[in-house]
């Protein structure tokens, strides 16, 4: 699995918490417990609880399913993605600026250094503003060690 298919099915297994959490608090509620006590024992202020609530008498379950999408669409496609771990593999060691530049010429999209830096870690680069570290290139092949050695 790669780095990015691991970072997809843990988006879906946390949304897939935030619904439980919220359907615990329901249940709580049908139990007779009050709103005050069922948002302190699932962790949420009671504001939170009234809103769950509302949601649940107008919506019931679809109603409880959280309706953004987790965040702003990636500025580069699937595909300008591909070509960038392309680029970032034929490299052992990058600055943020350097990957900053190349995403702009390459892409046409700009990226402030902490997206870039953000870009990096989820490629499994390392990332430092220090020049004493090392960063590695993007492979399979370093991926698959990787979990090999946590199995």
């Amino acid at each position: 699995m790669s780095l990015e298919e691991l970072n997809r099915t843990i988006k879906i297994l946390e949304r897939c918490a935030k619904i439980l959490k919220r359907l615990y608090f329901v249940k709580y509620r049908y139990q007779g417990m009050s709103v005050d006590a069922a948002t302190s024992r699932v962790g949420i202020t009671k504001s939170v609880g009234y809103t769950w609530q509302n949601r649940w008498n107008e919506g019931g379950y679809d109603g409880l399913v959280p309706k953004h999408a987790g965040g702003r669409p990636s500025k580069l496609s699937n595909t300008q993605r591909e070509k960038l771990k392309g680029i970032l593999s034929s490299k052992i060691n990058w600055t943020t600026a350097e990957v900053k530049d190349i995403i702009l010429h390459e892409f046409g999209v700009e990226y402030t250094p902490k997206q870039v830096r953000i870009i990096l870690k989820n490629y499994g680069c390392a990332t430092s503003r220090s020049t004493n570290h090392h960063h590695y290139p993007v492979t399979s092949e370093h991926d698959d060690g990787i979990l090999e050695a946590i199995s």
